[in-house]
């Protein structure tokens, strides 16, 4: 994607004079320039460059030879379709807002951060349809926020490219190099390749003036660490430009990145001697906020350990340090080289433990609700990649792992929590002719998680509402020494389930669940009278089997007196998907008996008629 169209050119403009602009703007001189007459077409090495190259050329002010040119993503008609690029949002953006901006224009299927050396932020959003992403791009542009104007571009959706017969691969190898994601095979099933072992990188932060000491001479000494350690280093100097400290990425086993950030340590210690420039010298590891929660444990007791272990002060930066640009929390760790290093080892593989036991889970409940599209969900935050692209139809299941990290990508903020945005077809739909049914929901969360779900002044429950598209309320305790709340939640099923999936989300997120568990609620719905007979079966075999498909929990309680309006509760336990599966399928069986109902009360109207 670093392909740029140059429009309005005069037919004087040649090769050289765009060359001499790029050299004015301080832009990389590309290589290759193809002039046509009016136009031209321009391959920029990367796509940072690329970014620098629009915002700087394409804002409307820069003439050649006495016109305006025009500058954006070469894109060809038929690949404009879902996905767009949003530029220049403010560094201090925080995600529930961008979140709320993005999706009132349509479901949006996964937001990228781009890592650019610009002040401002950059995203890559795809939404569920092309008309979403044409209403987006169109109501975006140009919009103002404080004192930043979006710019918005199309970039590639190669989704929406015809299909293409797909290339044998080579025997013992694969037919290109990908961005790292093992992808599926035609069936996306059991004859795609084996997924490779999940790369889960150690990201660390160093102080800024250390980083030349760290790429050595001609980068002979990153070279040199990199070889030792069969490792992948990428030290992202052009990040945050100005910064007193810059992220370094390690790609590779977990002792070839423990190895790596051991030299990386000893390197800037003997720096630190050298120049006498300090005698702290800390590890800073960064890690997305929805592992974090298992780090620490129960009343910190894993972090404590830790700590006890190694004989080092370990300390995480705040949630409320996460902005649009900063989506991972820090983890400091104080102690001898020795002792830092024995640390890290154990605090990279808590942290791997939970993100291997959530990409289980991922795989574990993405067949119990049919079209569930795991990729718009940004499920487990933003630490865990998406999964990639399903061959088969769009919203289909891979059976392939997800690879690589991205720590923006589903963003983890303080509303966001683990679940992101459902498509439509993620929600079953009876009749889809007709306006979802207002659904209501009961849900009961620990009494002590009442004010994270209301937030500062009520601002997260209402952000929460206003993104899910539900009325959402707590109701008031029965008595002082409650351990359970109420919460009522009212819209359509994709409403439900966005807001049932990001109250999950917050409850894990801030740690009201041990460790190792998911977070499991008690959720009530209630249901005719005259079907809960059938959610029971006879014997009760249908809620046997209801329990059986979605793991959770069903009861229809025996002893109830239907309510005025002749309906029971039907009470259902379980963790988010097993939850929510189960709902459906008792949504299903209501259904079905309200069209038996009708039948049955039209064979009624109609039979006198019969008989006489």
């Amino acid at each position: 994607m670093n392909k740029l169209y140059i429009g309005n050119l005069s037919p004087s403009v040649t090769e050289e004079d765009l060359k001499q602009l790029f050299r004015e703007k301080n832009l990389p001189v590309p290589d290759k320039i193809l002039l046509k007459n009016g136009y031209a077409f321009v391959d920029f090495p990367d796509q940072n460059s690329a970014i620098k190259a629009i915002e700087i050329l394409g804002n409307g002010k820069v003439e050649l030879h006495g016109k305006v040119i025009e500058v954006d993503y070469s894109v060809p008609k038929k690949l404009r379709s879902r996905k767009i690029q949003i530029r220049n949002i403010p560094p201090h953006l925080q995600w529930e807002v961008l979140d709320s901006l993005l999706a009132q224009y349509g479901t949006v299927e996964s937001v990228e951060q781009v890592n650019t050396d610009t002040e401002t932020a950059v995203v890559n959003v795809t939404y569920a349809t092309k008309e979403e992403a044409k209403l987006a791009f169109e109501k975006l542009t140009g919009h103002q926020f404080e004192d930043y104007s979006f710019n918005v571009s199309y970039i590639m959706d190669m989704d929406a490219a015809p299909p293409v017969q797909a290339p044998r691969t080579r025997r013992g190898g694969r037919s290109s190099r990908d961005q790292g994601a093992c992808q599926p095979g035609p069936s996306g099933g059991f004859g795609s390749p084996r997924p490779r072992q999940q790369d889960f990188p150690l990201r660390i932060l160093v102080p800024t003036q250390f980083v030349g000491a760290i790429i050595g001479k001609e980068g002979l000494t990153i070279k040199n660490v990199t070889k030792q350690t069969q490792s992948k280093v990428d030290i992202h100097r052009k990040e945050n430009a100005g910064a007193a400290e810059k992220p370094i990425t390690i790609h590779s086993t977990p002792e070839g990145c423990s190895s790596a950030c051991r030299m990386i340590l000893e390197i800037m210690h003997k720096e630190a001697n050298e120049t006498k420039t300090t005698d702290d010298i800390p590890l800073k590891i960064l890690a997305n906020n929805s592992l974090v929660g298992r780090l620490i444990g129960k009343d910190g007791r894993n972090l404590k350990k830790i700590e006890e272990e190694t004989g080092t002060k370990i300390t995480i930066s705040s949630l409320q340090d996460l902005t649009i640009c900063n989506p991972e929390r820090i983890i400091t760790v104080h102690g001898s080289l020795e002792a830092v290093c024995k640390a890290e080892a154990l605090i990279m593989k808590k942290l791997r433990e939970a993100y291997e036991n959530d990409i289980a889970a991922i795989h574990q409940q993405a067949n119990l609700i049919p079209g569930l599209n795991l990729n718009a969900l940004g499920i487990f935050s933003s630490g865990l990649p998406v999964l990639p692209p399903a061959a088969g139809p769009r919203g289909a299941v891979p059976h392939v792992a997800p690879a690589g990290y991205n720590p923006f990508l589903s963003h983890s903020s303080h509303l966001s929590g683990l679940y992101g945005v459902p498509p439509a077809s993620a929600i079953p739909h009876q009749h889809s002719h007709h306006a979802p049914e207002q659904e209501v929901v009961y849900l009961f969360i620990p009494t002590q998680a009442v004010g994270a779900l209301i937030g500062k002044k009520g601002q997260h429950i209402k952000q929460l509402a206003h993104f899910a598209g539900a009325s959402i309320k707590i109701a008031p305790a029965e008595s002082p020494d409650v351990t359970e709340r109420m919460v009522i939640i009212t819209g359509t099923p994709e409403a439900q389930f966005k807001a049932q999936g990001r109250i999950f989300g917050k409850l894990k997120e801030e740690n009201f669940v041990s460790a190792k568990e998911e977070v499991k609620l008690e959720t009530h719905i209630k249901v005719p009278s005259t079907a809960a007979g059938r959610v029971i079966g006879k014997g009760g075999k249908t809620v046997n089997e209801l329990q059986n498909l979605t793991s959770a929990e069903v009861i229809v309680p025996r002893d109830q007196t239907p309510d005025e309006n002749d309906e029971v509760f039907v009470k259902i336990s379980g963790h988010f998907f097993a939850s929510q599966t189960a709902q459906r399928k008792i949504r299903e069986i209501i259904q079905q008996v309200k069209q038996q109902e009708q039948k049955h009360q039209q064979c009624a109207a109609v039979s006198p008629h019969h008989s006489k």
